[in-house]
């Protein structure tokens, strides 16, 4: 199960670079492609389509690798059981959130399946839509993975905590 985990980490670096790539050509191109009088009318749809897809795979990497944005100003403050307690209960919300979002997102992916890109014709809006359901997903296994960790971590450093204080 790791080396599916870490496969899919890979993968998405992959991706989320890839698509970054096309979507500054794209942009570029169509810029130029406008400025000469010969607009590329597609571009714009798909650089929408692989922007909405980088969003959720870049959160979910930023989610792997620590890398969300948090304030620790008054956590830090308190003793290690709190902060290992309220991490927990963060994490468990997140939890909720994503639940949340999954839901909304395969709801959100089934009422757009008939529309279409004014611009790429055939071309379901329910592909852009996907981003949010499978990108809440991928974060959710990163977040039970967080949460496992943490708590095989965390129990142990409150233990160690709670036994250096004892000896003290």
């Amino acid at each position: 199960m790791k080396k599916l985990y870490d496969y899919i980490g890979k993968a998405e670096v992959f991706i989320v670079k890839t698509a970054l790539a096309i979507i500054t050509a794209l942009v570029f191109a169509t810029a130029i492609a406008r400025t000469i009088g010969h607009p590329i009318s597609w571009a714009v749809d798909v650089a929408i389509f692989l922007f909405a897809w980088c969003v959720f795979l870049s959160a979910d990497m930023a989610m792997r690798n620590d890398k969300l944005v948090s304030i620790e100003l008054v956590v830090s403050r308190l003793p290690v059981k709190a902060q290992f307690y309220l991490k927990i209960m963060n994490q468990i919300l997140i939890i909720l959130f994503l639940a949340v979002l999954i839901g909304f997102g395969l709801w959100l992916s089934y009422t757009t399946r008939l529309r279409t890109y004014q611009g790429i014709p055939g071309f379901s809006y329910t592909w852009v839509t996907l981003s949010v359901p499978v990108g809440c997903m991928l974060m959710l296994s990163t977040t039970i993975v967080k949460i496992k960790e943490q708590i095989a971590r965390g129990y142990q450093s409150v233990q160690t905590t709670e036994s250096n204080k004892e000896f003290l």
